[in-house]
């Protein structure tokens, strides 16, 4: 019964989203309109620029969300190395385990995967994913959880931790071999989680938020809760990638954004498009940032409310 009833809020959650979209469009227009007519030069309080197909109207994340704060408990960060049967070597990842962390729970995990030429320091340092969650966690937004930040280049060691730098070689199928069957593995038996799909979250921006669709989407009894930032373009074509709608349905949730400075907005927007056409549902956040930190901190901010919530 409980699950009967936490599918119809997720849905009930998107149809608002739909006409949230709607509403912010309009407000936005006519804001836009006011300030003209009156040659006032303040900006409309609406950062989210119009689109007319959007699903989910989000704001900015509000100011200080991704700060350190003094007052607060912590999680903690490690570096931890493992072998990878699928790559023939010694890879690494990063931890994150939150505040309060203890052997005696279980917690749900969230993989979150970095763009091309970055490392996984890129969300743990660049975009302050550690800062922003320990932050929800204290004003009570979400539940504890795990985040992994491994290493999206399969030619990534130990010693070379860069990899291939802006090489794509290393970001297609022998990462997503690593990913299945190494990495998650490898946290299923050395750490306290809940080892089903409805407690694991695969999410990423640009090279990673194209991991994310084309790994996610071709393993949802693996991951129920996937959120592409950003995409890039090693992302599948979108028929290749949802060959059968049906199956992308059985997802909680499916997070696309981008922002509306973005070069890449069209990879996007084609995969928003075609999950628009064939019926599934799906949020779709667009903001006014552009291929940048700013879009993967405030995605980051709203996508983990969001999951494990049922």
């Amino acid at each position: 019964m409980s699950n009967r009833i936490n599918r119809s809020g997720r849905r009930d959650f998107l149809k608002r989203g739909a006409v949230a979209g709607a509403l912010a469009m309009v407000s936005l227009l006519m804001h836009s309109s006011a300030a003209a007519t009156a040659d006032d030069p303040a900006k409309p309080a609406a950062t989210q620029p119009a689109d007319p197909n959007g699903m989910v109207a989000f704001p900015d994340a509000p100011a200080g969300f991704n700060a350190a704060r003094d007052a607060i408990p912590h999680g903690e960060v490690k570096v931890v190395d493992y072998d990878s049967k699928s790559l023939g070597t010694r890879r690494q990842m990063r931890v994150y385990t939150p505040p309060g962390f203890s052997a005696d729970r279980k917690y749900p995990v969230l993989y979150l995967l970095h763009g091309l030429g970055n490392t996984s320091t890129e969300w743990t340092q660049r975009a302050r994913a550690p800062q922003i969650v320990d932050n929800l966690l204290a004003d009570g937004k979400i539940k504890p959880l795990i985040i992994i930040f491994p290493s999206g280049d399969a030619t990534a060691t130990v010693d070379n931790p860069g990899g291939g730098g802006r090489a794509q070689a290393g970001y297609g199928m022998p990462f997503e071999n690593d990913l299945l069957n190494d990495v998650i593995p490898y946290v299923e038996s050395h750490y306290p989680v809940l080892a089903d799909r409805s407690h694991r979250a695969l999410a990423g921006m640009s090279m990673g938020g194209g991991q994310t669709l084309n790994i996610g989407l071709s393993h949802v009894d693996t991951f129920a809760w996937i959120g592409a930032i950003a995409a890039a373009p090693n992302t599948k074509p979108a028929a290749q990638l949802i060959p059968d709608p049906a199956v992308v349905k059985k997802l909680n949730l499916l997070w696309l954004a981008v922002g509306s400075k973005d070069g890449l907005m069209r990879i996007n927007q084609g995969v928003h498009n075609y999950l628009q056409e064939k019926g599934v549902a799906h949020v779709w956040r667009l903001d006014g940032n552009a291929h940048d930190t700013a879009e993967m901190s405030n995605n980051l901010y709203y996508f983990v409310q969001h999951i494990f919530t049922e």
